[in-house]
């Protein structure tokens, strides 16, 4: 069977990745002051994060059109696809899922759609093992996407809690962390749910902090480093865990400037990672 592999732009999955694979991506709106911008497209992930402090209104974000998933099934199976397998970001937080479904319906059960309860790489991670599965077939690939997901730990430290307090997609008990003075929080993305896991007042102890949470649980199978238009504390970060836990890490890291849509809900200068357990 011939699977095509469509997904969305909150997966993170690097432009050579998405080619190495021929996934289908299918990108969010971005809206700045009233003006729409396709994610990954019309505004660079450097500029926006360069301006975002300085917006006066809060950037919103829109799923993707039920006929622009349509569009993309019809052109996997018009190249020979037998079944399409088109895994999004968590439905608990993105209508991105429910709106796939809708457009699914139209394909006599050709389309198969999985909620990923993740985000950027957490998404991610479980799109590549599906893609590396599906010469195998469906159920290889829905295995595959069921190990990873078991095995998948997603974690950020906030810089400010003003972001997330605005786009109201939080829970009550992370967003009242904003009411305590310079509070960087830290949080886990589980199932659709983000939780916070700690709180800590600087920079210097929040990397700290992230270092001990990916450390726990043993050796790494993949690994992704993610920010916020903040490069420099991603690097600083890679090199401390480097030092600290080479032996343990995979040889390949994925350092990614998470992707705007995300971004404008999380706030600029953010750290997170999503990795997966050996």
């Amino acid at each position: 069977m011939k699977l095509g592999i469509v997904t969305d732009s909150t997966c993170d999955i690097p432009k050579y990745i998405v080619e190495q694979y021929e996934l289908e991506v299918v990108p969010s709106i971005l809206i700045i002051d009233g003006k729409e911008y396709v994610d990954g497209k019309d505004i660079s992930r450097e500029e926006f994060y360069k301006r975002l402090p300085s917006l006066r209104t809060q950037p919103t974000t829109a799923s993707p059109s039920i006929g622009d998933f349509s569009a993309r099934y019809e052109t996997l199976l018009a190249r020979g696809c037998e079944h399409i397998l088109s895994i999004h970001a968590a439905g608990a937080l993105t209508s991105i899922l429910n709106i796939a479904r809708q457009a699914a319906k139209d394909f006599s059960n050709r389309v198969t759609c999985v909620d990923s309860t993740s985000l950027s790489l957490g998404l991610g991670f479980q799109v590549l093992a599906a893609a590396e599965a599906a010469e195998m077939g469906l159920q290889a690939a829905l295995d595959a996407v069921k190990s990873t997901h078991k095995r998948l730990h997603v974690s950020a430290a906030l810089d400010t809690m003003e972001y997330v307090k605005r786009s109201g997609r939080i829970p009550a008990t992370v967003a009242m962390l904003g009411g305590l003075l310079s509070i960087k929080p830290l949080v886990e993305l589980t199932n659709g749910e983000v939780k916070a896991i700690a709180a800590v007042r600087t920079t210097r102890q929040a990397n700290k902090r992230m270092l001990k949470f990916l450390l726990e649980g043993g050796e790494l199978e993949k690994l992704a480093i993610l920010h916020t238009g903040a490069e420099p504390r991603a690097k600083e970060f890679l090199n401390q865990l480097m030092q600290t836990a080479s032996q343990s890490v995979p040889r390949d890291i994925l350092m990614v400037n998470v992707t705007t849509v995300i971004g404008t809900h999380v706030g600029p200068n953010g750290l997170g990672f999503a990795a997966v357990r050996k």
